[in-house]
């Protein structure tokens, strides 16, 4: 099983922003499912929300979810999201940030791998092709002398 990107990428920019004194901002598509949000300030599907240290407390942006505390119109309310439904980070004051799209599986983008067609025996007498021996995984390499 492959990892994401997008933990990866949030976070680094979750923390280039914090360097140039921004302040992080986060779009999350609240429809998809595992988000918990106040549903008050959902607007067109999405809910932005501040995540800077002023604005919220114990922030963990994990591999697989985002979680943290925030408060909202004075109610304490705690936040979750899978990664997956963060579908940008940005600066408050310029918007610079990275919007996410829909992230491929690597495990999908693996296909059958090609096989190399063994050299004739009419070209090339000094180059042969031959395949490496089966073991338990098929291999996509082929050994050339």
């Amino acid at each position: 099983m492959s990892t994401s990107s997008r933990p990866y990428l949030l976070r680094a920019i979750y923390e280039w922003l914090l360097d140039n004194n921004l302040t992080p901002h986060i779009v999350i598509a609240v429809d998809m499912p595992g988000v918990e949000v106040p549903s008050s300030h959902v607007e067109k599907g999405q809910l932005v929300l501040n995540i800077s240290p002023d604005a919220c407390r114990d922030l963990l942006l994990g591999d697989e979810e985002l979680t943290f505390s925030a408060r909202f119109n004075g109610t304490p309310r705690q936040i979750r999201s899978p990664i997956d439904a963060v579908m940008a980070i940005y600066a408050r004051e310029n918007n610079l940030g990275m919007v996410f799209g829909q992230e491929p599986r690597l495990e999908l983008l693996v296909t059958e791998p090609t096989q190399v067609p063994e050299a004739s025996s009419q070209k090339a007498s000094d180059t042969k092709v031959t395949k490496k021996p089966s073991s338990k995984k098929a291999s996509h390499l082929t050994v050339v002398k």
